[in-house]
């Protein structure tokens, strides 16, 4: 137990594409025919890539894409995981807390990004995800790598931004190793958040015993050796994306599939929304127009109002005191 949630079972990666195979007994590939004195999965040397400088452009690509079909089967097998930490995250935000999401060159870009998209796709508040990443921001244009080394840096950061026990934080390291992400996390602990951890590596049992869940989709060696932003890159991605898609998709931000909770601040997403009132309200395009822009720009306001047949201000009410959720306002979305 940890922070009063059971520890997730560990998932463990079936064979992907090609020969990788995790060893459950040694903690290796039992395909690796050398290992490096490194044991971290993210480190071994990939056995099918060992003569990658000698293929043309079109090896390089169909071997670099055959290696990139394993991810997804890796990320599922962190099934079970991956919801965890998409409840953690919801239960964050339905205290009024924050999923923060700290990491250190990749990882920690991929995490920035992540946050980064949450307001122009749902309208959320900028401080509802956070990315940290060593370095500062700038580190997003510049690598800046050694920014990584200190722990009491991490711990520094979460202190900055006042983590606290309504926050669920999520640290990002593919090699399970970063002193700056376990800084933070060991700080955010303290200050009473949840925490978890993703990586790509073999997570040790002090690992998953420190934290409330622990994510290791095992993608295998990297096709050039140690360079995680690519397999475990990837795959950082895809389970990002599952937890902050799945907790908005939880809070009511979208109705069936569509992105009703986005607020108009491009063209762009003018079209999209007008598009949604057509597609749901079966209006013509000039009446859709007028209909978003006297919701003031917002897709699920103009929705009730167009439905409902009342006004902005007493959608906003209704929409409000069903805690944001359509669908408790207007009815379930029909086929």
């Amino acid at each position: 137990m940890s922070g009063g949630f059971p520890v997730v079972t560990r998932c463990r990666c079936r064979a992907g594409i090609g020969s990788f195979r995790p060893d459950k007994r040694h903690g290796r590939s039992s395909h690796l025919q050398a290992p490096m004195r490194d044991r971290r999965l993210t480190e071994q040397r990939n056995p099918r890539s060992r003569r990658i400088d000698e293929l043309d452009p079109l090896g390089i690509v169909d071997l670099v894409n055959a290696e990139d079909r394993m991810v997804a089967e890796a990320v599922g097998e962190e099934r079970q995981a991956i919801a965890k930490a998409l409840e953690l995250a919801e239960q964050a935000f339905r205290a009024g807390g924050r999923l923060i999401y700290v990491g250190a060159g990749t990882s920690g870009r991929l995490g920035v990004l992540d946050a980064a998209e949450m307001p122009p796709t749902y309208g959320t508040d900028p401080e509802m995800v956070r990315g940290v990443i060593a370095g500062g921001y700038d580190a997003l244009v510049r690598a800046r790598e050694g920014a990584e080394d200190l722990p009491a840096d991490g711990a520094a950061a979460v202190d900055e931004i006042e983590v606290g026990p309504r926050d669920f934080v999520l640290g990002i390291a593919t090699s399970g190793t970063t002193p700056y992400v376990h800084g933070a996390l060991a700080r955010a602990r303290e200050l009473g958040a949840r925490t978890g951890f993703l990586l790509c590596t073999y997570p040790p049992p002090e690992l998953i015993e420190a934290h409330d869940v622990v994510i290791a989709p095992l993608v295998g060696p990297e096709v050039i050796t140690g360079s995680t932003r690519m397999k475990a890159g990837t795959a950082t991605k895809l389970v990002l994306n599952t937890i902050t898609t799945g907790a908005m998709v939880r809070l009511g931000k979208v109705y069936g599939n569509l992105m009703v909770d986005l607020q108009v601040t491009c063209e762009k997403l003018q079209d999209r929304g007008e598009r949604i009132l057509q597609e749901l309200l079966g209006l013509p395009p000039p009446d859709a127009e007028a209909l978003l822009e006297s919701a003031g720009g917002h897709v699920k306001t103009a929705l009730v109002m167009g439905k409902l047949g009342i006004g902005a201000e007493e959608a906003r009410a209704r929409l409000e005191a069903a805690g944001g959720v359509v669908s408790l306002v207007v009815g379930e979305l029909s086929a």
